[in-house]
């Protein structure tokens, strides 16, 4: 008898818990509904969207991409924009990416707003431009143990227009146990000239959702979709030397701008630090050594950090900092064009301030 009961109370337990389960569904789902909603952009456009998913979200559902290095996940801080009204009250995840001036104007992360109700908007004309491509994968180089190049054939006869610099956002598609796409931003490494095609350079980050996708999954003739482009690191038209400053992956932009010299032509004076643990991590060496034949002034320098002797390296070691004084002849006529870490354009950023350099002539894209 009691075990009857027993049985019977767990049954009775069960049977509300799977009634609570579908009510909080449905409520769920009643909740989140919204409706249709006007979203005004730029007070010159209208439109009418469905309510409760992201700012960041809907734009992209209406084919208006706004830069998000990290996918939407709300750490990057690249998808700020102005919301006028509608977008509800700052959230404690958008405080710590957003100044105090900032806050105060209105501006807020695309990615963290939702969409309840009516909301007006301000966001760059140029966002307007920035457009969805689709690809075949045509090649794929190992440049290292752990950094592919990657070359995106455009289709149906599309072209893409960029600056030497900028970045895209690759989507990636479910694979293995990933069952939603992830969207990361990437360098393009190839030259604006070439523009029916890209190449990316793309580094194996550990448990990195897409990188994980490129190294082991992805395949010579795949279908893969990004948007772009994006950014404003980009080469300056101008006379100034130039200090390029960039390892592993973030030899990307440097190769574009680099590429785009090559095309168009120069008499800049340029150097190029590439800072790499040890001989392993280097590589398109020899492409290089190519610019410094090409150019009338460029200087391609390695430095490695953790060179063992087995290596039998003859180059430089250390830091990258101690050897700008050695190409810095004008400070006041020199500009800096960085990709990295955060903390190593910081630390850079330091150093060439402490050279001389004006903290305005320092262009950086950092990524974590």
């Amino acid at each position: 008898m009691m075990l009857q009961r027993i049985v019977t109370d767990i049954l009775l337990m069960s049977g509300i818990g799977v009634v609570l389960a579908f009510i909080m569904v449905i409520a769920q789902r009643w909740l989140s509904n919204y409706g249709e909603v006007n979203l005004n952009i730029n007070s010159k456009r209208d439109m009418k969207v469905t309510g409760g998913n992201s700012l960041l979200a809907t734009l992209s559902d209406s084919q208006i991409f706004i830069p998000s290095a990290c996918g939407g996940r709300g750490s990057c801080g690249a998808c700020k924009c102005k919301v006028i009204d509608g977008g509800g009250p700052l959230l404690p995840t958008e405080r710590p990416l957003l100044t105090k001036a900032e806050q105060a104007d209105s501006i807020r992360l695309a990615c963290q707003v939702k969409v309840k109700s009516d909301i007006n908007i301000q966001i760059p004309e140029d966002i307007f431009n920035i457009r969805r491509f689709n690809t075949v994968i045509e090649e794929i180089v190992d440049y290292t143990y752990d950094i592919k190049g990657i070359v995106f054939k455009l289709q149906n006869g599309e072209t893409i227009d960029f600056k030497a610099g900028q970045y895209v956002q690759l989507e990636t598609v479910p694979y293995a146990k990933v069952k939603q796409k992830v969207v990361r931003a990437y360098s393009i490494s190839s030259k604006p000239e070439l523009n029916d095609r890209i190449q990316l350079i793309i580094r194996l980050v550990p448990e990195g959702i897409c990188t994980t996708w490129v190294h082991k999954f992805l395949k010579v003739g795949d279908k893969v979709s990004f948007t772009g482009p994006y950014g404003d690191f980009y080469l300056r038209d101008t006379d100034a030397d130039i200090l390029f400053v960039a390892g592993g992956s973030g030899k990307a932009p440097i190769k574009s701008m680099l590429e785009h010299l090559q095309e168009v032509g120069t008499k800049r004076k340029m150097t190029y630090f590439f800072g790499a643990r040890t001989t392993k991590d280097l590589y398109l060496t020899d492409e290089f050594r190519v610019f410094e034949k090409h150019f009338d002034d460029f200087s391609y320098v390695p430095v490695l950090s953790h060179a063992s002797p087995e290596e039998n390296w003859d180059g430089k070691t250390g830091f990258v900092m101690p050897y700008f004084k050695d190409a810095i002849r004008d400070p006041k006529n020199t500009e800096a064009y960085l990709c990295g870490s955060p903390g190593m354009i910081s630390a850079v950023t330091k150093s060439l301030i402490e050279y001389g350099l004006s903290e305005e002539k320092i262009y950086y894209d950092s990524f974590g």
